[in-house]
């Protein structure tokens, strides 16, 4: 038997219905064919795609394995992988082709294969690398990896090197969240020295952004979030202004903090109402980045004659337009500088206690959980 055939006995988080609790459960991975690797879990993130995925929001197939932050040490690798060694630790991250036009400019997370690649349930043939004990598939391959596992399969395109003195138990959040923020600020919205920006959420991506904005010099940073005591981080991690929305009209307060308007701002809350409260405190040519994700259909509205007149963009942003094999490291180095301390919006728990991080997560108890595995 091949080592590609070859099946290992593991452990995962399944999904088996709409808006119901992951199940612990013994399952079989195969081994890396082509050029994938098999990848130790060491640890993986709680995203909030994890969590609208189980709600179905996104209609990706069941019964699923999810988990999409995954940091761990590589085990095995396919014959066609170049660049990693069996040892290497990685951090794993979206799924992309790497040949569409797109991918070939840099901008995988426009690949146009995104969706099947990252939500598809299978590869794009089908096909499942991983099958419960009695033989039947598993759908896999979320975001090109469905790290709430053991062990995971990805493709070496979507494993990232990093450092061996880097805490790999605290990295896999580099992978979607904390990426999709800093990118957001950095790689997209371009926020520069001087400038102003506000955060409209205050999440573990929008405080992510926070954090971008003050290591890209902004010197004018709000927060606005609804929890106190993510006001209270806001302000710990680089914000200058802070802001209740249930206790301040936001437009008025943003457009007065600012001297007419925020000139780069970050919705990442997915709620309607707020990405038009930030599209209405935009400065001239101010320009809004949306990475919150709604309900599929979600509608919002803007008064077209405010957009001309006042220059605005609006712009929708995936993963922080990052190309991962270069700013993932970045985001190490900058946290090993003590210059983007993203360890303060973690807190981890054991695998099986998933449900417990879902729902500390769902609350507002916990920013980032981090599953510890094994």
């Amino acid at each position: 038997m091949s080592a590609s055939a070859e099946l290992r006995d593991i452990t995962v988080a399944v999904v088996r219905a709409k808006e119901q609790p992951f199940n612990i459960e013994p399952a079989r991975i195969r081994g890396p064919k082509g050029d994938e690797v098999l990848v130790r879990v060491v640890a993986t993130g709680l995203c909030h795609t994890d969590l609208i995925v189980r709600d179905q929001y996104y209609p990706v197939p069941l019964p699923v394995v999810l988990g999409h932050e995954g940091a761990g040490v590589v085990e095995a690798v396919g014959p066609a992988v170049q660049d990693l060694e069996v040892g290497d630790h990685v951090v794993l991250t979206y799924g992309a082709c790497g040949h569409c036009d797109p991918c070939s400019g840099g901008h995988g997370a426009y690949c146009k294969d995104f969706y099947g690649l990252n939500f598809g349930g299978g590869g794009l043939d089908g096909s499942t690398a991983l099958q419960d004990p009695q033989g039947q598939p598993l759908h896999d391959h979320f975001f090109a990896q469905s790290s709430f596992a053991t062990y995971a399969l990805s493709r070496e395109n979507n494993a990232v090197k990093v450092p061996e003195d880097a805490p790999l138990e605290l990295l896999g959040p580099l992978g979607c969240g904390i990426q999709t923020g800093a990118g957001a600020v950095i790689n997209s919205l371009k926020v520069t020295p001087g400038s102003s920006f506000a955060s409209y959420g205050a999440g573990a991506v929008g405080l992510s952004a926070v954090m971008a904005a003050r290591v890209a010099g902004a010197t004018t940073i709000i927060a606005i979030d609804v929890v106190p005591s993510r006001l209270e981080l806001a302000r710990e991690l680089g914000a200058t202004h802070t802001l209740n929305s249930r206790e301040v009209d936001v437009v008025e307060a943003v457009r007065g903090i600012t001297g007419g308007g925020a000139a780069f701002a970050l919705e990442s809350t997915g709620r309607a109402e707020v990405l038009e409260q930030g599209i209405q405190a935009l400065g001239g040519r101010g320009m809004m980045g949306v990475v919150g994700a709604p309900r599929m259909g979600t509608k919002a509205a803007f008064d077209i004659n405010e957009l001309l007149m006042g220059g605005h963009s609006i712009r929708g942003i995936v993963e922080g337009d990052s190309v991962p094999k270069v700013f993932i490291p970045q985001l190490v180095q900058l946290y090993q500088q003590g210059r983007f301390p993203f360890d303060k919006l973690v807190r981890f728990y054991p695998l099986e206690q998933i449900n417990q991080a879902a729902e500390d997560s769902t609350k507002g108890i916990t920013l980032k959980p981090i599953l510890k595995i094994g």
